[in-house]
């Protein structure tokens, strides 16, 4: 008898019994339990009777068991001194295989070996590419189309030159005298000097640069530029004339949207804009521009901003008049 009652009792002195029996002491049953902790009845059955199989009690069997004894006023220090008691044993790790200090050490060293080679292969090909490309280029041998060549004009007579000379001097001469005569022209004469080594080539490079002129063409450099010839752009009563002292981008518009002017002209331009419409004008680099509207100038302080012109001439009872746009 006594070993039929030892499951019962084991039961009993567990926290399933303890559980079980304060559920009891209540007057409740399993499903209504179970109805309000809105778990299964299974797994309060289960709780009850210590058997744990198929919950996971590292997810779910902690708080079903939290929840169940906090509902029947059980201690919850009884729930964690059971969930310690059936947690499983982790496994120690154990080392499948290992490795010397110093093959670890040649290991590290050689990756960070191969990055610096890696590195050194890439940057400096390309450091040695970029000074050699800047220290290779000479700007002292480049010099402008129209410039006399500086070897041609400092260079001496060359040695052939000086030969033909010396022979055609020979051959003018007139007839040898005699020898006392000879030693006296000879002694007056200063001893010949020796020719003069031949140049050496230089060589020259042809740039499109704006050089200053090196060959010292005064005659050219004195010249003025020649003046541009006035033109007359549109029809119409009323004339606008614009005068560049240097190169401007210039705009004229009509009403209608066609275009008068547009583009880049030189310096020392002169043209005039014939309109019976209203116009509007765009002038860049409006510090050297000069505007004159039915032959009266037309300052442009009042419509100049950052160095760029902007206004409209407006028709009015026959007349035109400037106004900003």
């Amino acid at each position: 008898m006594e070993t039929e009652h030892s499951p019962l009792e084991a039961i009993k002195g567990s926290l399933g019994g303890r559980l079980r029996a304060a559920r009891e002491a209540r007057g409740l049953d399993v499903e209504s339990c179970a109805h309000t902790l809105r778990l299964p009845t299974r797994v309060l059955k289960q709780i009850e009777s210590n058997e744990y199989g198929g919950i996971d009690y590292q997810v779910y069997l902690g708080g079903y068991l939290t929840k169940y004894a906090r509902y029947l006023g059980v201690d919850e220090g009884e729930v964690k001194a059971e969930l310690e008691r059936i947690r499983p044993a982790q496994p120690s790790l154990v080392a499948t295989g290992g490795i010397s200090h110093s093959r670890y050490l040649l290991e590290n060293y050689a990756r960070a070996a191969t990055y610096v080679v890696l590195t050194a292969a890439i940057v400096v090909p390309t450091i040695w590419l970029g000074v050699r490309g800047t220290l290779d280029r000479d700007v002292s041998h480049l010099a402008p189309l129209d410039a006399a060549p500086v070897a041609q004009v400092d260079a001496p007579a060359s040695s052939a030159s000086v030969a033909t000379t010396a022979v055609a001097s020979a051959t003018d001469q007139p007839a040898k005298p005699q020898d006392g005569a000879a030693e006296g022209v000879a002694a007056m004469q200063p001893a010949a000097q020796p020719p003069a080594a031949p140049p050496q080539d230089q060589p020259l490079m042809a740039s499109m640069t704006p050089f200053p002129n090196l060959g010292g063409d005064t005659h050219a450099a004195a010249q003025p530029a020649a003046p541009t010839a006035a033109d007359t752009v549109g029809n119409g009563a009323h004339s606008l004339v614009l005068s560049l002292e240097s190169a401007s981008w210039v705009e004229v518009t009509t009403k209608d949207g066609s275009r008068l002017e547009y583009g880049l002209l030189p310096a020392g331009s002169s043209k005039t804009y014939h309109s019976d419409q209203p116009l509007e004008v765009r002038i860049g680099n409006a510090n050297g521009a000069q505007v004159m509207l039915d032959g009266q100038p037309m300052p442009l302080d009042s419509f100049r901003r950052s160095n760029v012109a902007h206004f409209r001439v407006e028709m009015h009872d026959g007349k035109a008049a400037p106004a900003g746009a």
